[in-house]
């Protein structure tokens, strides 16, 4: 039977740690207890920064936990397009900072002995069609020319032809759990803090650049602030409107026979990205795809699911698909994350839009932070300039982005309900429909239980669509998303969703329409006697 929940999370559960309880006065405060957040906190607090991280639920339970996890520097056909657009020395420090993320991941592993499957393997990135070979070998020659290892080859190591494929040797994959929970324990033993079951709520800094941060349990007081969060929360650096929010779906199946060995990625679309899956050993598979913007009201989630279930059955075969899962990831309009401090801040800092390469870029990007808050310079810096305006077509991009939010805006309040009643909501799902007159977000849980919520965003105000395959209402403005009772699972919001009762607005508005009838005028089911 397929389980909805990420591979990466079977087996026993790892060490918990307590809520923040008391307030805090520390060096650096990292909100978020992903792979960015885990890695500065370690890397901060050897640095001799007094570090504590903030995580609002538990350790990895964010994107890090349903990664594909991959720990490479080939990101599709990212070089020729980055020379093209921000020119040779962005594009080499691009490169070079992922070299060294892939670096540190294997530098951990082995200094601290992690068990965490890390496997070195070819990756490729292929193309079904022949139209599409010249640009992989562009590609090709923009890598070398940036100082990494590829070559062109006529295939991807899997049961079906290519037209063409960029090979790079020498590249990563892992168990990104047991990694991320053996990096926590690091930081811990080096003498910092975690807390997890502590939601920031708000950040804030003063003028003497001092940030304190509230959280749902105590304040810390900080020198420095480390946004770790997917997207940084609430308004900051407006980030919101500078990147777009995108959910993607993952299985892990295992095969009658061995799997392929290599990663790779498909650069046609619909996007399917594989590596090797070795829990269940030679024969497992994890397979990647189906992106589409977050909160997309035109996409059927769970026919998402299914796709991506029937391609691999078709291409490999299966014996059984064992997990399904999501993840979400944040893209840059102009392809390079933003690592730096945030605008109009100088002791906030910030790290997001990796489009869906955040194991490489993250690690990366804990390595500037570090250099950034001990005063020294990072020779990849430049590149990933947190307040960079972007080139022209970045700008056009974010300009065509925000115009779709303001239509998503105007949708909060003007959005059209479904016409089911509230009757007609079978258990396992929901949707916005009207009941008692108003538009509601409404859940029907397996036990027939009702989950009532104010269908808009309570970071903008945007409205909310609902995600049958994860059982959530996601935001298509800015990526928030909530669960059935509006608790906030994705930032940039930080305040849930206002609780409605779907059934008590029922009989109050049967009640009102009792209270108006005449009883001279109508009989006793309510029909008019007229």
């Amino acid at each position: 039977m397929t389980r909805h929940a990420s591979v990466w999370f079977a087996g026993p559960d790892g060490p918990t740690y307590p809520a923040l309880d008391t307030d805090l006065d520390v060096d650096v405060a990292v909100v978020g207890g992903g792979l960015v957040g885990l890695t500065t906190a370690l890397l901060a607090q050897r640095a001799g920064l007094q570090t504590v991280v903030l995580e609002a639920r538990r350790l990895a339970s964010g994107s890090s936990g349903h990664t594909t996890a991959k720990v490479t520097t080939q990101h599709g056909l990212i070089y020729a397009e980055l020379a093209k657009r921000h020119g040779w020395t962005a594009a080499g420090q691009y490169a070079a900072a992922n070299s060294a993320g892939m670096e540190l991941v294997t530098d951990l592993v082995e200094r601290s002995g992690i068990d965490c499957q890390l496997t070195r393997a070819p990756s490729y990135a292929y193309t079904l069609d022949e139209a599409r070979v010249g640009e992989l070998e562009a590609e090709v020659a923009a890598a070398t020319r940036v100082g990494l290892d590829a070559t062109l080859a006529d295939t991807a190591e899997h049961p079906f032809d290519v037209a063409a494929a960029v090979r790079f040797d020498d590249q990563l994959h892992f168990h990104p759990v047991r990694y991320l929970r053996a990096v926590a324990a690091a930081a811990v033993e080096a003498g910092a803090g975690i807390h997890e079951s502590t939601r920031v709520t708000d950040v804030s800094e003063g003028r003497d650049h001092t940030v304190t941060v509230t959280t749902s349990s105590g304040v810390v007081r900080a020198r420095h602030v480390v946004m770790a969060t997917l997207l940084p929360l609430g308004m900051i650096g407006g980030y919101f409107a500078r990147t777009r929010p995108q959910r993607s779906y993952g299985l892990a199946a295992r095969l009658r026979g061995p799997a392929p060995t290599a990663m790779a990625l498909s650069v046609d679309q619909p996007t399917r990205s594989t590596r090797p899956w070795l829990g269940p050993g030679p024969n497992g598979i994890v397979v990647v795809g189906n992106g589409h913007e977050t909160g997309a009201s035109e996409v059927d989630t769970e026919e998402q699911v299914r796709d991506l279930v029937e391609w691999t059955r078709k291409v490999f075969d299966v014996e059984d698909v064992e997990y399904t899962w999501s993840a979400q990831d944040f893209t840059t309009p102009d392809h390079i994350p933003y690592v730096g401090a945030a605008p109009g801040h100088h002791a906030v800092w910030v790290a997001t839009g990796f489009g869906k390469w955040g194991l490489s870029n993250g690690s990366a990007a804990a390595m500037m932070l570090v250099d950034a808050m001990s005063g020294r310079s990072n020779p990849w810096a430049p590149a990933f300039d947190a307040r960079r305006i972007g080139d022209v077509r970045g700008v056009v991009r974010t300009v065509t982005d925000n115009l779709h939010v303001g239509k998503e805006f105007v949708g909060g309040y003007l959005g059209t309900p479904e016409s089911r009643t509230l009757d007609q909501v079978l258990p396992g799902t929901g949707g916005l429909i009207r009941v008692g007159g108003q538009a509601m977000g409404v859940y029907r849980d397996p036990a027939g239980n009702l989950h009532g919520v104010r269908p808009t965003c309570s970071h903008l105000g945007c409205r909310l669509h609902w995600n049958a395959a994860e059982t959530s209402w996601d935001c298509n403005c800015h990526g928030s998303r909530f669960d059935p009772d509006g608790a906030v699972l994705t930032g940039p919001a930080t305040s849930p969703l206002q609780p409605r009762d779907p059934e008590a607005t029922v009989n109050a508005h049967r009640d009102e329409d009792a209270e108006g009838d005449d009883p001279e005028t109508t009989d006793a089911e309510g029909r008019s006697s007229a």
